[in-house]
């Protein structure tokens, strides 16, 4: 690991604004005038489908990066990496389906961190900080779809 990176203060923050977008297209969609409303629920969208893709990098990463990783460990490194950015295209086609798939997505992309950080030898924070983000964004984005359910 990085030892420059003992300090989690910079990462934290640098995730805590990633998040407002979330945090403000979603009060966007409960407060903003109806005829708006499709606007921001586009936006939305658009803002989970690239922060889904992004999640998937940190292990393309790793499988780049790791010379201790066996055969098995960097080709699932490769797939779980690329996994997140499929998702988050097909959410696209989803219809009315695509925020679920976003919020599965996110949900599939936390589970897979759990399950390979312990080979790339992530610190215990990083996991701590993807399973808070994570919920942070399915809430953003749950409370994204009954505005727009309530109020469309």
């Amino acid at each position: 690991m990085n030892s420059r990176l003992s300090d989690t203060r910079l990462p934290a923050m640098l995730a805590l604004c990633g998040m407002l977008p979330f945090v403000l297209l979603m009060l966007a969609c409960w407060v903003v005038d109806a005829e708006w409303l499709g606007f921001f629920i586009r936006g939305q969208l658009a803002w989970g489908i690239a922060i889904l893709s992004f999640s998937g990098g940190i292990h393309w990463g790793a499988a780049f990066t790791r010379d201790d990783l066996t055969p098995e460990q960097t080709r699932s490194a490769l797939v779980w990496g690329i996994l997140p950015v499929l998702i988050a295209w097909g959410s696209t086609l989803a219809g009315g389906f695509g925020f679920a798939m976003l919020m599965a997505g996110f949900v599939l992309a936390y589970q897979a961190d759990k399950r390979q950080f312990g080979c790339y030898r992530l610190p215990a924070w990083l996991l701590a900080l993807r399973l808070k983000l994570t919920a942070a964004i399915v809430f953003m984005l749950a409370l994204t779809v009954i505005a727009a359910n309530i109020r469309g």
